[in-house]
């Protein structure tokens, strides 16, 4: 659906985006993850084709961004960080205009604005002032620009930010149910969110792909050992004495327990195994009552943490040495927006 080879940007002396290659098939939702200044944003708009990159191609169904603006570009639905709204306009009027900014035409316009308002459920609020309306609804708003021109990619760039919980958990309902009938990428890092919505995440650091899987493979190949914490009642001498000599246990660590008479066991297993049966017949037969046992793996944070150690945040783009700041030519993907120009460093019209 999506190819990205070798693609690059640099702002000057800085580069945003290093030799990045990544495939995005359709219909899943992707999760786009890393810190601040990992290049997120400048990939996402490189891909919808508000900004120009330094090297590299970005084919969307096969239509190159650069080669064929027009028949990439409406295949893509986009939400920027700060979506794009006209705030004196209702959201009837705004969706109209953008429909129309679009190319979408005639009955056809009208399905479509129906279409979006509704699966935005946006219906009851179409005729008041988008600057009235709540910080859920501006974005619902914004989600539904991006449907108009029925594209075969949603891009969101951090959807729920700023929003409260419950306004949280309906955008994800929604992105859910936009991922059965479009390929979605979404861009945040609210990690639990990814993990709740996603099939499959992306990591980026430094501007490169470091990983790409799902959030189940992601967490088992970064698990490395994984613990058993107990609360187990008796002496340390007969805990060890039990628990110690256990087959695939690589490491036992006791502290103080919660429960007066108890002691708190860390019992680590490499490669990583599930101790839960074993340590609770051993226990078992050495009279040692568990109070409490659970078992802890790599999380996604985990991974996240691991994989972008080490990562600092990009400068300000005005801050860059000898660089132009960037310029973002159209909101609209699926619009004919300004021509991009030449950038600094002989960057690809």
């Amino acid at each position: 659906m999506i190819e990205i080879e070798h693609l690059t940007k640099r702002y000057g002396s800085h580069t945003a985006v290093s030799d990045l290659n990544l495939t995005i098939e359709a219909g899943q939702i992707y999760g786009f993850l890393g810190p601040n200044g990992a290049g997120k944003s400048t990939t996402m708009n490189i891909m919808t084709g508000c900004l120009a990159s330094t090297e590299g191609t970005v084919r969307i169904d096969g239509y190159d961004i650069y080669e064929e603006p027009a028949q990439a570009k409406a295949r893509i639905g986009y939400l920027p960080e700060q979506p794009p709204l006209y705030l004196d306009m209702t959201p009837l009027e705004y969706l109209a205009f953008v429909a129309k900014a679009k190319g979408v035409k005639g009955q056809d316009r009208q399905r479509q604005l129906e279409r979006a308002m509704e699966v935005t459920q946006i219906d009851g609020v179409k005729d008041r002032l988008i600057k009235n309306l709540s910080k859920g609804y501006k974005q619902r708003v914004g989600i539904a620009q991006a449907l108009l021109g029925e594209p075969r990619v949603i891009i969101l760039d951090e959807p729920t930010v700023g929003l409260d919980p419950i306004q949280i958990i309906e955008i994800r309902e929604l992105i859910q149910q936009l991922g059965r009938e479009h390929t979605v990428i979404l861009s945040s890092h609210i990690l639990s969110e990814v993990r709740a919505v996603c099939d499959r995440i992306m990591i980026i650091s430094k501007g490169r792909l470091v990983a790409s899987d799902t959030p189940d493979n992601l967490e088992k190949l970064f698990a490395g050992t994984a613990a058993l914490e107990l609360t187990v009642k008796g002496g340390e001498e007969a805990i060890r004495s039990a628990l110690g000599g256990l087959p695939g246990v690589a490491g036992l660590s006791l502290h103080d327990g919660e429960v007066e008479g108890a002691a708190g066991v860390t019992l680590e297993s490499d490669p990583p195994a599930d101790l839960s049966e074993a340590v609770f017949r051993a226990c078992a037969a050495a009279d040692l009552p568990i109070l409490r046992m659970s078992m802890r793996r790599a999380s996604l944070e985990d991974v996240f943490l691991e994989l972008t150690a080490g990562d600092t945040p990009e400068p300000a783009a005005g801050e860059l040495e000898g660089a132009e700041k960037p310029e973002e030519e159209s909101e609209l993907p699926g619009g004919d927006g300004p021509e991009q120009g030449d950038d600094e460093g002989g960057e690809r019209p």
